[in-house]
């Protein structure tokens, strides 16, 4: 049988600004090693079939569900992995995890076949992989047999930020690698005297947002307990088309799907008298090192940290510093006496914040929402599918940004209404369309695109295309675009 493994990636992270941003959420970030949270959620499950070898099991390309404005980022990161997505499923706006782990079943078993899925959320750290994936065989094994599995994390705290999991009694089966139990409860998050007892009972777990069962079972119980959803997917799947890799919904229709997430959609009823011979509800218990990265506070508890508990990154000094998190992206930032501070610094905004109180961070991002500013919506430097550009100066009638085109890439037949662009080659070399003309510029070579003329730029080299952009105008907005030809298939800029 084979395991599809489906990863949602919806998560805004708004208590890890100023790192994450609306347009670049925490799952694309490098937070715990060189690989963002997505990569390492795909790159999770290597080695599964090999540490578990047994008749039948198949690893399959993992099907991703994210934000549709994402669906470059996520094309990206997994093309610098080598590896390609069954299919990428791209959400025109959010509607919690049961609509998109129901969206990924019905994509599972669209030509008859039957897998075994395991949900992970795109933007969860696990330190001990082996263990995981210890734990994803014996998943496997209780889930080809009908069984619906969540996994419940063996709490190292009382933990008031998470919700949790009521483990019964012990269920059974032969070959398992660990203890399964039945899922006698979902939990809220507690107050602190609450989650307190939890922990001195040994009975609750930590709800990791990470599941298994079939295909056919997920579907067969969200037709019982939530049959609006899946109607609404499925009017949703009508008028899908298929654009290389991706998978487009009809917006309008996805729109009036009811939102809810797999908990209360169906996990909740199913613990809570409402079960289904067919399909018992599982516990396994995680002892991984496991973390949802949900606020810098549990960034600092996952990293690795000097003798002085200080948690550092980038260009940073500390002196009779202890236990603090620093991560600097641009310029020295230098701690002297401090403790217990998460200190960010990204090109635009500094976050300075005691650690008690990381999760208090939602307040800025709500603050610049309100306020109509762009800090929580984009880091200056701004990725697009053909490379990013980073705005360096500008003023009431110029702005000037360096633009990197990745090999092989092409911005779009495009104009503007309001402004001309001066191009600099800095590195690289440019194929320019202007007008009815078409030529190359080199390093120091430059060229002038007018008001209202047709332009393309493209990188026809194997080194990235470095130029820099000077425009000028009444209005620089990028908004300020007509497109005529676009390899990407975008709408606006």
């Amino acid at each position: 049988m084979s395991l599809q493994p489906v990863i949602l990636s919806g998560g805004s992270g708004t208590r890890l600004w100023p790192l994450s941003r609306e347009a670049y959420p925490k799952q694309f970030l490098p937070l715990t090693s060189e690989h963002s949270l997505l990569q390492e959620t795909v790159r999770r499950l290597d080695g599964l079939v090999e540490e578990h070898p047994r008749e039948g099991l198949h690893l399959l390309d993992p099907i991703v569900v994210c934000n549709e404005a994402h669906r470059f980022l996520v094309a990206e990161q997994l093309r610098r992995l080598k590896r390609r997505a069954a299919s990428i499923i791209l959400e025109p706006v959010g509607r919690n995890t049961a609509p998109a782990l129901t969206l990924a079943a019905l994509s599972a078993s669209a030509d008859g076949a039957d897998p075994v899925l395991i949900v992970m959320p795109a933007d969860h750290a696990i330190v001990h992989e082996p263990g995981f994936r210890d734990a994803v065989a014996d998943g496997f094994l209780l889930a080809e047999s009908g069984a619906v599995i969540t996994f419940g994390v063996v709490p190292t705290k009382p933990e008031t930020g998470y919700g949790y999991l009521r483990q019964g009694a012990p269920f059974e089966q032969a070959g398992l690698h660990g203890a399964a139990y039945r899922l006698q409860a979902f939990v809220e998050k507690p107050d602190q005297a609450t989650a307190d007892g939890y922990l001195a009972t040994g009975e609750y777990l930590w709800n990791s947002g990470i599941f298994m069962l079939r295909a056919s079972a997920w579907l067969s119980l969200i037709a019982r307990f939530r049959a609006d959803i899946l109607e609404a997917v499925q009017s949703t799947l009508v008028a899908e088309r298929d654009d290389e890799a991706f998978v487009h919904l009809e917006a309008e229709r996805f729109r009036l799907c009811p939102s809810d997430s797999i908990d209360y959609a169906v996990m909740e009823p199913l613990a809570a008298g409402a079960a289904d011979p067919a399909h018992p509800a599982l516990v396994l218990p995680l002892n991984v090192g496991w973390s949802d990265v949900g606020a810098w506070s549990a960034l600092w508890d996952v990293r690795e940290q000097d003798e002085s508990g200080n948690v550092l990154n980038g260009d940073t000094f500390v002196h009779e510093a202890n236990r603090n998190l620093i991560l600097a992206q641009k310029r020295m930032v230098a701690a002297v006496g401090v403790d217990d501070l998460i200190i960010v610094e990204t090109p635009d905004a500094v976050l300075v914040a005691r650690k008690d109180r990381a999760q208090d961070v939602k307040a800025v991002t709500q603050f610049l929402t309100e306020a109509q500013r762009n800090e929580h919506r984009h880091h200056q430097r701004v990725h697009r599918p053909w490379g990013a550009f980073e705005s360096i100066d500008q003023g009431s009638r110029y702005q000037v940004k360096r633009l990197t085109v990745n090999p092989g890439e092409s911005l779009s037949l495009q104009m503007h209404h309001h402004r001309a662009e001066h191009w600099i080659v800095v590195s690289g070399t440019a194929r320019v369309t202007c007008d009815e003309q078409s030529f190359l510029l080199t390093e120091n070579q430059s060229t002038y695109i007018p008001v209202g003329v047709r332009h393309r730029l493209e990188n026809p080299g194997m080194i990235p295309l470095e130029i820099i952009e000077v425009q000028s105008g009444s209005y620089l907005g990028e908004d300020d675009i007509v497109r005529f030809e676009d390899i990407y298939n975008r709408a606006q800029a």
